[in-house]
Formats: C-alpha cells, structure tokens, sequence
C-alpha cells in the first residue's frame, strides 16, 4: 500500500474478474473527487480455491464459497479494504464483520449459447455434447432436450471458448453479462430467453464487499449502490437462501421491476440435475417487500418439491 493509495478493491485474477473490479474502481472515481487520482484505488488480484480446481465440477469440489473465501480472508486480515464479487459466486451467508455495501447497476441476465452457427438449443442435433459446469444450465438442458448429452466444462471464459473450438465439445453456454463486459458477445451462437434458460440467482450482478466496522469504506462504497438491482438480488437470494441452495442443487431465480420501479416480479426453479423433475413458481408484490417475496418463493418450491425431491437430489 502506497502513500498514495487510499483503497484496496480484492478480486479474483480472471480477466472477467480484473474488469469488474476496473469498472468500480472507475465508478468509485466518477463519485469521489478524493479516489480521482491515478494510484487512489489499488485492485488486488487474489486467486482463490475455484481457480486453481480445474479437474472436477464445483458441486464436486465443496460448492459455493469456492470463488469468495479466499478474498474474504484477505478483507478480513486487513490486506484489502474491499472485495468486488460476481454475486452469483457469492453464499447466502457472509464472515462475521463482513457484509455486502454495494449492488452495481446489472448487466443483462441471459445465458448465451456457442454453437456451430446458426443453430439454437431447440435444434441442435440429437446427441451433440454440451460442456457446463453449472448443474442449472445442465437441468434445464436437459428438462428441454433429454436427447442431448452434458459434460463438464470448467475455466474462465477463454478457456471454455478454447475448449469448444478444439472440438472437446459441440457447444457450451456462458453468461452473457461476463461476454459483454469483455467484448466477445457477439460471438455467441444465440442468446436464450429466461424462458428457455432461467438464469443464476444474482446473474450479471457485482457486489461490492466491506467489513462492517470501515465506516470511511462502506460509505465510499455504498455512493456506487443501485436501488433497484440490489432489490432484484436480494429476492433472487431470499430465494435460494429459503431453499438451502449450494452448487449441488440446480436453482434458477430472476426478479424483474415493473417500469415504474414499484412491482417485482419473481420466477424460480429448482430440478434434479438430471432433468427428470422440475418445479417452478411465480410471484409479485411490492418492490419494497423483495426479500420476503423471494423468500415465500423458496418456501412454496420447497414445499411443492417434498422430500422425496431433496432426498433424490442427495443421490447425485
């Protein structure tokens, strides 16, 4: 920490992770004349257990928490002062003397699939392999199309990419929030409607992380927070909060505002990874009642699923 540093933002050392923690630092500099200065905000790249396990999926290696703990060590010890986060990476549950203080505007929810041009999930040939390393994508293929064929596919987005131009696979999806913010969007095949693929909780989100003791921090952080993504996260994640989800358990959620900003809408789903059982649910309400709404949606699915649900979801 230099003398002219007054800010240290953690993250991951993915090129997707470095631009997130770039587009806060930019942001922290367009609201505070005092972190304007070249120098003034400080990223740290930290690698974490997510991404040094490259042989096996998450769900197989200890499920979420796996891209944050690391960095959460280090705000703890003091060695940064802020952790920039992809919220879908991100537990229910936080450190003690850790707590989120900013939700950044999101990005676009959707999953982009790559694929031999022209193609769509609906047609892609029978038996084609998709590579995925999230068993929501994986359910919901296969909920869709039990013809085809998923593998595993880990590593950042380069490597994924790399992976399906080798032939290692014949198609894969990935975020399109991350494609976008490193300019390779246009390369997608298609991009799936949440009627198709119903997104990650938290997808296309950036959370920005604190100890709730840094006063000076939390408040440069929280100038960054934007109302009505932040509304939209905590719904999704009172949902999967409610359902007790980890990365062994294929959950999807997306809450979308009206245009007036005063109703939410809340969808959600949970299946077996093998595409024999899904249940879905729907919800509105005051936008000012996000967490409960997402809350009462995982109650309901966890209810509709019963136990012979979560008992067969254990056997995977």
């Amino acid at each position: 920490m230099t003398s002219e540093t007054l800010l240290r933002l953690g993250t991951r050392g993915s090129p997707l992770a470095l631009i997130q923690a770039q587009e806060a630092r930019a942001r922290l500099a367009a609201a505070h004349d005092e972190l304007k200065p070249e120098g003034a905000v400080e990223i740290v790249a930290i690698k974490t257990t997510g991404d040094r396990i490259q042989d096996r999926t998450l769900a197989e290696a200890g499920g979420k928490g796996l891209f944050t703990k690391e960095i959460e060590d280090a705000l703890l010890a003091g060695r940064i002062d802020a952790a920039v986060h992809s919220m879908k990476d991100v537990p229910t549950w936080h450190q003690d003397g850790l707590g989120l203080a900013a939700i950044l505007p999101r990005e676009d929810v959707r999953d982009a699939l790559f694929c031999a041009p022209g193609e769509t999930l609906a047609s892609l040939p029978a038996g084609t392999v998709i590579g995925t390393a999230a068993l929501r994508r994986q359910a919901q293929v296969l909920l869709a199309r039990p013809d085809l064929k998923v593998v595993p596919l880990r590593g950042n987005v380069q490597t994924r990419l790399r992976k399906l131009a080798e032939g290692q696979v014949g198609a894969t999806m990935l975020a399109l929030a991350g494609l976008k913010r490193l300019g390779v969007a246009a390369q997608a095949a298609a991009v799936l409607s949440p009627e198709v693929m119903l997104p990650a909780v938290a997808q296309g989100a950036i959370g920005i992380e604190t100890r709730l003791d840094d006063g000076t921090t939390r408040a440069w952080i929280a100038a960054l927070d934007d109302p009505d993504s932040e509304r939209r996260v905590s719904a999704e994640r009172a949902c999967l909060k409610a359902l007790d989800g980890s990365c062994r358990t294929p959950i999807a959620a997306l809450a979308e505002l009206s245009a007036d900003g005063e109703t939410l809408s809340l969808r959600a789903l949970i299946a077996l990874p093998d595409g024999t059982q899904a249940h879905r649910t729907s919800c509105q309400g005051a936008t000012e009642d996000a967490e409960r709404l997402g809350r009462e949606a995982g109650e309901t699915l966890r209810a509709a699923a019963g136990p012979a649900f979560f008992a067969a979801l254990a056997s995977f």
